[in-house]
């Protein structure tokens, strides 16, 4: 529906925003963003159309943007317990960590039912090493909203050592002399200096695996720094969430050796999509 020349009814701009949402839910943030825009033309500064403009941001990874919009909605309803809770992804995904924790706080004190923030403060208790309440926070975000916020599958050491084992079985003999020399090792949570490897840096959440040192193609025989011991590291916690049940769970432990194994033989992301292991 499109705005005339003439102020639009209420009913005109609910119909904009819902069909903005849809297309968020659709997974299409430009369609929103331009359903928005009609609303803001008519309101500009209109609640619901900057929320949804910050969501659209967000999913477009757009996090600067996104923070503004979330701002902006705040200053007009401070006490929007979902701008809190989604401002504090924001600054997650910005390594951010201390801004994140009080906007989670914020989010639950004024609204406790909201499930996000129950779950994103899992992941910063996560990265505090306080695994207990991170699963007292899962379990809480479970409850309220089980379709979006399942509770991570248990990833045990062995099940780790078998699937990478499996993995390995399927690599060529001359790819496993290479890999001899390389540690497979498990960590809870990517540091903040592997993200920061990244660029754009990379949400701290959302790195399943990580290989570090020098690929083969980057070693020389005249350079005795490109020598030093590469390794390939994989995040429990970030995969533990990825998977929807423990066959999924496998899958994507699969999956990313064999991502981390192709940083290890020279591929970059353009060449792991083409094999399916982005």
């Amino acid at each position: 529906m499109t705005l005339g020349t003439q102020a639009p009814h209420d009913a005109e701009l609910d119909d904009l925003l819902d069909l903005a949402e849809d297309a968020l839910d659709r997974g299409d943030p430009g369609s929103a963003l331009s359903l928005c825009d009609q609303v803001l033309q008519a309101v500009p500064e209109h609640p619901g159309a900057l929320f949804l403009v910050a969501e659209a941001y967000r999913e477009l990874r757009e996090l600067d943007e996104a923070e503004i919009g979330y701002r902006r909605v705040l200053q007009h309803t401070p006490e929007h317990a979902p701008s809190w809770s989604a401002l504090g992804t924001v600054h997650f995904d910005r390594l951010e960590f201390e801004p994140a924790r009080s906007c989670l706080f914020r989010a639950i004190r004024l609204d406790p039912t909201l499930a996000e923030p129950y779950y994103w403060r899992a992941l910063l208790r996560e990265r505090r090493g306080d695994h207990r309440g991170a699963a007292r926070d899962y379990r809480r975000a479970t409850r309220l909203d089980p379709d979006l916020y399942p509770m991570p599958v248990e990833l045990t050491d062995a099940m780790v050592e078998a699937v990478v084992e499996d993995a390995l079985r399927e690599m060529h003999p001359s790819i496993l002399a290479y890999l001899s020399q390389v540690p497979i090792l498990l960590e809870e949570v990517p540091a903040e200096e592997v993200c920061f490897d990244f660029d754009p840096p990379a949400p701290p959440g959302e790195i399943l695996g990580y290989f570090s040192g020098y690929s083969l193609q980057e070693r020389s025989l005249d350079d005795p720094w490109s020598h030093l011991p590469s390794a390939i590291v994989l995040y429990r916690r970030n995969l533990m969430r990825m998977a929807s049940d423990r066959q999924n769970l496998v899958e994507e432990l699969r999956v990313t050796v064999f991502h981390e194994v192709g940083h290890y033989l020279g591929l970059d992301e353009g060449d792991l999509a083409d094999r399916g292991l982005d």
